[in-house]
């Protein structure tokens, strides 16, 4: 007896938007371990609340958080400027803060208008920092207060191993993807076929390495990113003596020789990382390509580097013609080894 299969998001018609297009909010997750910014968390938290300010100029924040955390953090994002009539708290306990990695990463149907959830599984990153048992409840835990559909795969995956260009287009990591700690089981092919039936893309392009500190194992939102649909901004180490100088020279290489689904080549516009610097003797995974865009403006990390940081927030300004650009300060925020784009995950509208 021929078995029945459930048609795909893609078969039904539903692709992940790509991040400039309308969104109706930012889902963040409450920060409150203090092992992801071990002697440092105590600023973590406004950080956050100056992030939850700035998006609420544009759309809707909504904050999974534990019932416990919420009263502080209601109190932090006012104290910050937060429009607080565009903030909601919702009662999700959370492992840990990056929501890019553990929320729901979203899809849209053009055709009927429909949102739903992919739902993915999250090891931490290849099992590093257990437990993340309730991390993996978010995806359902949202899909289920949204009342949106929810297709749930087996595969691991974190959002900020994916950049998609909304017109068929994944750009990914070999480091990340392909790496023994998160899907072993599978081929290349089975995994571009995975993220061609859930995310509604066409083809799948592949970089290589990722910069020195990640702890993700090469996360593409640390190093290139869409910023139109035939346009990569990308990381670079000028120095030739740093040791990202060559996996992020070999990452240039390919865009340069990717070509577009019309057999175009791609504009590439080249971003210089932060100068290398280290918190407690650990060099930490800054870049500037750690963006978020949003609707209206795009939120820019910062790390006290004031001609590099201004350098940075002209090239970004540069690709987003309209849109706001919105420095933020990460200086504390990348001692848990991430910043923006990966506490964050928008919602399409």
């Amino acid at each position: 007896m021929a078995v029945k299969q459930t048609p795909t998001p893609a078969k039904l018609g539903f692709r992940m938007p790509a991040e400039w297009e309308p969104q109706s909010a930012v889902w963040l997750s409450w920060p409150h371990k203090y092992a992801s910014w071990p002697g440092q968390f105590r600023p973590v938290p406004h950080t956050f609340a100056a992030i939850v300010a700035q998006i609420s100029r544009f759309e809707e924040v909504r904050i999974n958080a534990a019932v416990r955390l919420q009263p502080r953090a209601r109190r932090l994002c006012a104290a910050a400027g937060a429009d607080m009539a565009k903030v909601t708290f919702y009662d999700h306990p959370t492992n840990d803060a990056w929501c890019r990695d553990h929320g729901p990463i979203f899809v849209k149907n053009d055709r009927t208008g429909e949102i739903a959830v992919t739902d993915w599984v999250h090891t931490a990153w290849g099992n590093k920092y257990p437990p993340y048992d309730l991390d993996n409840t978010i995806p359902p835990k949202i899909a289920a207060q949204l009342r949106l559909r929810r297709f749930e795969h087996d595969m691991v995956l974190e959002g900020g191993s994916i950049e998609v260009n909304g017109r068929g287009l994944l750009l990914t990591s070999e480091q990340c993807l392909l790496n023994r700690n998160r899907n072993p089981h599978l081929t290349q092919a089975e995994i571009e076929q995975n993220l061609k039936d859930y995310f509604g893309v066409k083809s799948v392009l592949w970089l290589g390495e990722g910069i020195v500190g990640d702890d993700t194992d090469g996360h593409i939102d640390d190093i290139t990113r869409f910023y139109k649909p035939d346009g990569f901004i990308t990381c670079i180490e000028p120095n030739r003596r740093d040791p990202n100088h060559r996996p992020l020279a070999e990452n240039l290489r390919r865009l340069r020789n990717f070509r577009n689904p019309v057999g175009r080549k791609f504009d590439i516009v080249t971003l210089p990382l932060p100068k290398p610097f280290a918190i407690q003797g650990q060099r930490v995974p800054a870049s500037y390509a750690n963006f978020l865009i949003i609707n209206g403006a795009v939120l820019v990390p910062t790390f006290r580097q004031k001609k590099r940081d201004d350098e940075a927030l002209v090239i970004i300004g540069d690709c987003f013609p309209g849109r706001e650009i919105i420095p933020i300060d990460c200086y504390h925020l990348i001692w848990g080894l991430g910043t923006l784009h990966c506490i964050s995950q928008q919602q399409p509208s």
